[in-house]
């Protein structure tokens, strides 16, 4: 058992080592295969499941709607297509320990570190996200979608249809919810600053609108309940970069200093 142990850990390159295309690519086959492996049970367990997710994923929907469907296999594969999506948010933690295990080599030990923490605080976040969807943005998107020139349409809303919409709706909330992650990420290994972050406010408020736009959901009222938050958090980003960024100057500082001695 404990064999297998090491294909689970980030592999460590010394300093000065230089892996092989063949090394990367058996990294990377080791990476997703530990993926699927996950991804199989848990998807097995969402499939168990799929009732009690199903009625879950109904509930935002208006209390005078019902979901119908029109083809023979339809329930069956409705089923599938659900339990894939959360069987991907289950996996999610550890599909982005097996990202950081193969990108882990090329940044030094300490960075690695870092990275780890960001990684069980993007959980935390994917699950904010996830919450904000559910009981925030859908079902005030589903009222004025489904309601919306009720007196020219016979609304029949198909089951299919619904479930995949609301089910990516919330994981793409989820990982939108990850952008204070990401930027910070990007801060700590030196790639953004916080002085670009604020010089570049305009630029990143139409690129977070667009994202916005690109979710699941069209209306306005979901498309404003999804912006507001972004920008809110991208905000936030900055001024946490800012205040982590001069202590981790400090850090840098040191490592330097250490290292000219």
């Amino acid at each position: 058992m404990l064999r297998w142990l090491p294909r689970w850990l980030p592999r460590r390159l010394h300093h000065g080592e230089e892996a092989t295309l063949v090394e990367h690519l058996d990294e990377l086959r080791s990476r997703l295969i530990v993926s699927l492996v996950v991804l199989v049970p848990a998807f097995l367990l969402a499939f168990a499941f799929h009732e009690e997710l199903i009625d879950w994923l109904m509930e935002p929907l208006p209390d005078d709607k019902r979901l119908v469907t029109l083809g023979v296999t339809e329930p069956f594969t409705t089923s599938v297509r659900v339990s894939l999506i959360a069987a991907i948010a289950l996996s999610l933690p550890i599909l982005l320990w097996q990202v950081w295990s193969f990108l882990a080599p090329a940044v030094d030990e300490h960075q690695q570190r870092v990275v780890l923490v960001l990684v069980g605080l993007a959980s935390a976040l994917f699950v904010c996200g996830v919450v904000f969807m559910y009981y925030v943005v859908l079902p005030r998107a589903l009222d004025f979608l489904t309601n919306f020139d009720d007196e020219l349409y016979d609304n029949q809303i198909r089951a299919s249809y619904y479930l995949s919409f609301v089910s990516w709706t919330l994981l793409a909330g989820g990982l939108a919810f990850l952008m204070p992650i990401f930027i910070l990420g990007l801060v700590r290994l030196r790639v953004l600053s916080s002085s670009q972050l604020r010089s570049n406010r305009k630029i990143a408020f139409v690129s977070l609108l667009v994202f916005a736009i690109l979710l699941p959901t069209v209306d306005p009222v979901s498309l404003a309940f999804e912006v507001v938050p972004l920008v809110l958090l991208f905000e936030m980003s900055i001024w946490v970069s800012v205040l982590l960024e001069r202590r981790w100057q400090r850090d840098w500082d040191e490592d330097w200093a250490e290292a000219g001695n």
